[in-house]
């Protein structure tokens, strides 16, 4: 009875130990003294207790890593680089699998040998590049390292979702003087826009000058035409109101010189009244009088004809 007892439990126990746990997102490589034999998906699995044993565990989640190297461009500057990739296993096929666990001897080594990979591409195209061209072609050094990759990867059983290069630096002299020649550049920028604002300036003062200028003379010819206009109508009509003064004192047998003294002692009269301080010289001699009472005369006569 014990030894019924002894051989269930020992049967018991061989039997648990052939019972194996894969998790989520992870594939369990069977083998069979070192000859790969199966594979075992997530969840409970069973395996042949003591004959098969679990080699590895392949996880076919995302994975993430970080990368720090140095590149030397054709004029012998040296670029600094941060990258950040992003890879996994291509798929939970059975070939797949074997690829991942058998490629390398440890993951070790397959991370070893794949960052080795990346520098050498990006260092052999950096090494065809300028200094200044480097920052414009992130995204070209990024298809450069996808396109050699990608087959070397699949062989590994893994393949490439995306490399991201976070941070390109240089030396500091280098950094200084890029700094230098963005700043002169800046300020070459905004002289040239600042000659350019006050050109545009002056020349809308100018042009507003010159308007200005038409619009005043326009305005002072016209003003001149009705000044001219006003004076012709004025003198018209004293011409007029002369010849019919001249015209009355006729019909009444008066002598006409009377009129053109009225008018000489109205104008005199005018002048004190709206001199507004200005001094008049006036000749008051009888020889005077006389010489503009002829020049009166004789304006009129000349109005008459």
């Amino acid at each position: 009875m014990i030894l019924l007892i002894i051989l269930a439990v020992l049967g018991l126990l061989i039997l648990f130990s052939g019972l194996v746990t894969v998790n989520q997102g992870t594939i369990a490589v069977i083998t069979i003294f070192g000859k790969y034999q199966r594979i075992l998906t997530p969840g409970l699995n069973f395996k042949i207790p003591f004959i098969e044993q679990v080699h590895s565990r392949v996880s076919i989640q995302n994975r993430s890593v970080e990368l720090e190297f140095q590149a030397v461009t054709q004029d012998q500057a040296n670029v600094y680089f941060k990258a950040m990739l992003l890879y996994a296993v291509i798929n939970q096929s059975e070939e797949t699998i074997k690829n991942v666990a058998f490629k390398f001897v440890d993951y070790q080594n397959f991370m070893q040998a794949l960052v080795r990979t990346i520098e050498g591409t990006i260092r052999s195209f950096v090494a065809t590049k300028k200094q200044s061209e480097i920052l414009a072609l992130r995204s070209e050094i990024v298809e450069e390292v996808k396109g050699h990759l990608d087959d070397t990867l699949e062989e590994w059983g893994y393949h490439m979702i995306d490399i991201q290069l976070n941070d390109i630096t240089f030396d500091d002299e280098i950094i200084k003087s890029m700094a230098k020649v963005v700043a002169s550049n800046n300020l070459k920028a905004a002289a040239e826009n600042e000659g350019q604002a006050l050109l545009i300036t002056k020349t809308k003062a100018a042009e507003a000058e010159g308007n200005a200028i038409k619009i005043s003379a326009q305005a002072e010819k016209e003003a001149s035409i009705q000044r001219g206009q006003g004076i012709a109508l004025f003198r018209q009509e004293v011409a007029s109101g002369m010849a019919n003064a001249a015209k009355h004192f006729t019909e009444n047998n008066l002598d006409s010189s009377y009129l053109l003294f009225t008018m000489w002692t109205e104008a005199i009269k005018h002048f004190a009244e709206h001199g507004k301080g200005n001094v008049i010289f006036l000749d008051g001699s009888p020889e005077g009088m006389e010489k503009t009472m002829k020049q009166l005369m004789a304006q009129m006569h000349k109005d008459q004809k």
